[in-house]
């Protein structure tokens, strides 16, 4: 007998208004992996199967519609690759750089972006803030992976100085915004902006939440070393 959680559902009507003709295929045949394999490995939980679509594929998908064209994104805690393996998918003219740290996690992503065909996507191993210093990217985004004051502290220094955090947010988005006054004011953020996504399109819209620099011209470190300065520099 095959329960409802052993088959990976069907794409809803919506999924052919999010993905064009030619990439939904490789988003059913991910959403294929996430209930199959990503089940077995723990990525996903069984219960979570029958829902792929509606509560984690499409949600994911929409986050496109507030990315510019060509831009480069970095997903932190990419976890199974939500949203960074979903907009991969959904939009070919991005370069996506999936940062994990879990090894079992890195290794379902790497089959991923080989089974799937994906040459737009880098999987690294490590923690978001080992890239700090040394990457930044036109949006840095994510996925239920910390409150606001945390989620800043490890993506703002990977925020190129016209980029920005576009990070997928619950309910509650307000009240972190709320808690994160003090570090949105110590990385001199301008003010955040809550986005309502997938209107008019998906049966429940789903939110994000928008942070870029209050001042291009002036973005600063509060957490670099003192050490770093033009003085320091020297050509190699």
């Amino acid at each position: 007998m095959t329960h409802e959680h052993d088959r990976t559902p069907s794409p809803p009507d919506e999924a052919g208004r999010v993905f064009a003709s030619d990439r939904l295929p490789i988003a059913v045949a991910y959403a294929d992996l996430l209930a199959t394999d990503g089940v077995v490995r723990g990525l996903i939980g069984p219960r979570e199967a029958p829902r792929l679509w509606d509560r984690h594929l499409l949600n994911s998908a929409v986050l496109g519609e507030v990315i510019p064209q060509g831009s480069t994104v970095c997903d932190i805690g990419s976890g199974a690759g939500l949203p960074g393996l979903v907009l991969a998918i959904a939009r070919p003219d991005l370069s996506i750089t999936l940062v994990e740290p879990l090894l079992r996690r890195t290794t379902f992503l790497d089959e991923a972006v080989e089974t799937l065909s994906l040459v737009n996507v880098e999987v690294v191993r490590g923690r978001a803030d080992a890239l700090h210093g040394s990457r930044t990217f036109d949006v840095v985004t994510s996925r239920a992976v910390a409150p606001l004051d945390r989620l800043l502290e490890w993506s703002m220094p990977l925020v190129a100085p016209t980029g920005a955090l576009v990070a997928m947010k619950g309910s509650n988005v307000s009240e972190e915004i709320d808690a994160a006054r003090p570090v949105l004011e110590r990385w001199r953020c301008g003010q955040p902006e809550v986005l309502t996504l997938g209107d008019g399109i998906l049966l429940h819209s789903t939110h994000a939440l928008r942070v870029a620099w209050a001042d291009p011209a002036r973005v600063g470190w509060p957490l670099a070393p003192a050490k770093r300065s033009s003085r320091r520099r020297r050509a190699r």
